[in-house]
């Protein structure tokens, strides 16, 4: 029996299909890259946005026109919060929960979602966390994972364990929403488990995928600024609005000044931190007084960069009911957010140029090594020896476009 998976979407998705992917496997499937030569086809699908299900939507037709004997599952984002839509439109299509799928596909109750590697990428990532239930008012995602799960501390342990003794030196931990996590058997927060990270033998370090402000507690704090050779120091924040009114319309629970204080705190406790934003450009209520404190406020805070999105209103949100802005006003604002983004990632590159940062190492090719640095800076390095592979230590030499040039020193 032959399988294929389509990933939509986040690190999440890409965690998930890994686990499905592993588990077919020991059930001796057999993975094709061709949907039209598969026996079944599983799509993990995305809704965070209008184009996401558009992209979706556009998949399930293909395979129906050129495969349509093979079974059909949707899971995920879209297949969730969409159903009544999938039910109309491709009937043929089975919708399946997440936490069913073990049992609808392998006869088991639950998957538990470990996973052993990451294909085709060189880090590797585990999922701690799923669930939300803040309610943004332009997000659809609490309707599309309204259960808060987290995975029990000894299993997120042990998975890391694994993951280091195959020689994966960099691990992310990702989620829904991470710094929600809670150990279901013992009560311990991130914090707690961060602890216990810092005690594992072994040469790897842990990068925190997504993670909203709130959740940054001193005792992550702590846990990367005594162990930062175990913890990078960086942190993507999503930030979404910088200007009180927008974010209280979005439902966001802090202010422009409870972010701005929280940057300041890691600066001062972790050396060499960099933070990364998203920002949603053309949110229903943001006027161009809004959008220009917006731009103001991130150009304020010196960040490292911006994941920049177009907003999109998403069905069941409080936002969608609002009178909408122009599609060419929402692109003039996110192009202008864009531009500061590279700005921004210009002057950290910049920034690093006489440092020595530890690298780590994702791939080989033209003659030179591509990294990233502790702090997610991007790294083209020269002189390393030929198999140099995992965390190294370079030398960075010079910056130019937002990308750093250095020289390998040593393997770590």
């Amino acid at each position: 029996m032959k399988f294929f998976i389509k990933t939509f979407g986040c690190r999440v998705n890409q965690v998930e299909s890994q686990a499905l992917l592993e588990n077919f496997s020991r059930r001796g499937w057999e993975q094709t890259s061709h949907f039209e030569q598969a026996d079944l086809c599983l799509l993990n699908t995305c809704t965070v946005t209008h184009q996401a299900d558009k992209d979706v939507e556009k998949q399930i037709r293909q395979i129906l026109r050129r495969n349509p004997s093979a079974r059909l599952v949707l899971t995920g984002c879209y297949a969730e919060a969409h159903q009544e839509r999938v039910r109309q439109l491709f009937p043929q299509a089975q919708i399946v929960g997440k936490y069913a799928l073990g049992k609808e596909l392998f006869g088991a109750e639950d998957l538990c979602w470990t996973v052993s590697g990451h294909e085709g990428h060189s880090r590797a990532f585990i999922k701690i966390q799923d669930g939300c239930d803040c309610f943004c008012s332009y997000c659809i995602v609490p309707f599309a994972r309204p259960d808060k799960r987290s995975k029990p501390l000894a299993d997120v342990l042990q998975e890391i364990e694994v993951l280091e003794q195959k020689g994966f030196s960099e691990v992310v931990l990702t989620g829904i929403n991470i710094g929600n996590y809670l150990c279901p058997q013992t009560g311990a927060d991130l914090a707690a488990l961060c602890r216990q990270i810092a005690q594992m033998p072994g040469r790897f370090r842990i990068r925190f995928s997504s993670i909203e402000l709130q959740t940054v507690t001193d005792g992550i704090i702590e846990c990367m600024a005594t162990r930062p050779d175990r913890f990078c120091n960086y942190f993507h924040l999503p930030l979404q609005a910088g200007c009180d009114k927008v974010l209280k319309d979005m439902n966001r629970h802090y202010d422009t000044s409870a972010y701005r204080a929280k940057v300041q705190l890691l600066r001062q406790r972790v050396p060499g931190i960099s933070v990364f934003a998203d920002v949603i450009a053309g949110f229903p209520t943001e006027t161009e007084a809004d959008f220009e404190q917006t731009y103001s406020f991130i150009d304020s805070l010196h960040l490292a960069g911006l994941h920049v999105f177009s907003y999109s209103p998403r069905p069941k949100t409080k936002a969608a009911l609002l009178p909408q802005l122009a599609p060419e006003e929402i692109k003039r604002r996110a192009d202008r957010l864009r531009v500061l983004d590279k700005q921004l990632r210009a002057e950290f590159a910049a920034s690093l140029v006489g440092s020595r940062q530890e690298v780590f190492i994702e791939s080989f090719r033209e003659g030179q090594l591509k990294g990233v640095t502790s702090n997610f800076q991007p790294v083209w390095l020269s002189g390393a020896p030929e198999g140099a592979k995992g965390l190294v230590l370079a030398q960075i030499e010079q910056a130019q476009d937002g990308v750093c040039q250095g020289r390998w020193l040593e393997s770590l």
